[in-house]
């Protein structure tokens, strides 16, 4: 059993891949406001929105626990609409000595769209599980923007 490994989630999106790419690049604060069951708040703390070495705070609720990950802005890739987040601090590194997470976005116009979720990991031991419940909250939280959006017209 190694100790590095690569988790990947893919779904169909009916809302605009463009509009949930921007969040997550630009408007990553406002996640909170959608769905704040799973996200209690999300704060900038170094740099500026949607910019490469940004430094962000996200406070949330994970298998019934507060938590918190201090992430900083590793890469953004605008012509393939995808953001990667790298831990550097908080609940994750109790476990893992890496953790990533990348969310990609392919638009299909005005047709569905899919949202791959990447999350790579080194855990610190053979004990610790591999993340699949924070892939599932990734994507859950995913759903949650694209109903906000189908409910609310841009």
């Amino acid at each position: 059993m190694g100790l590095t490994g690569k988790l990947v989630s893919q779904i169909s999106i009916k809302s605009d891949g463009n509009a949930l790419h921007e969040l997550y690049r630009y408007n990553t604060h406002k996640i909170s406001a959608i769905c704040p069951e799973k996200v209690e708040k999300v704060e900038l703390l170094h740099g500026q929105w949607g910019s490469v070495g940004s430094v962000i705070n996200w406070h949330f609720i994970h298998d019934g626990k507060k938590m918190f990950a201090k992430k900083i802005v590793e890469a953004i890739d605008e012509k393939k609409k995808s953001i990667t987040f790298n831990v550097i601090e908080g609940d994750f590194m109790v476990a893992y000595k890496s953790f990533k997470i990348t969310i990609h976005v392919e638009t299909k116009g005005n047709q569905v769209s899919l949202v791959t979720c990447t999350i790579q990991y080194e855990k610190k031991n053979v004990v610790v599980p591999d993340p699949h419940s924070i892939l599932n909250l990734v994507i859950n939280v995913t759903k949650d923007i694209e109903r906000h959006h189908l409910l609310v017209p841009n």
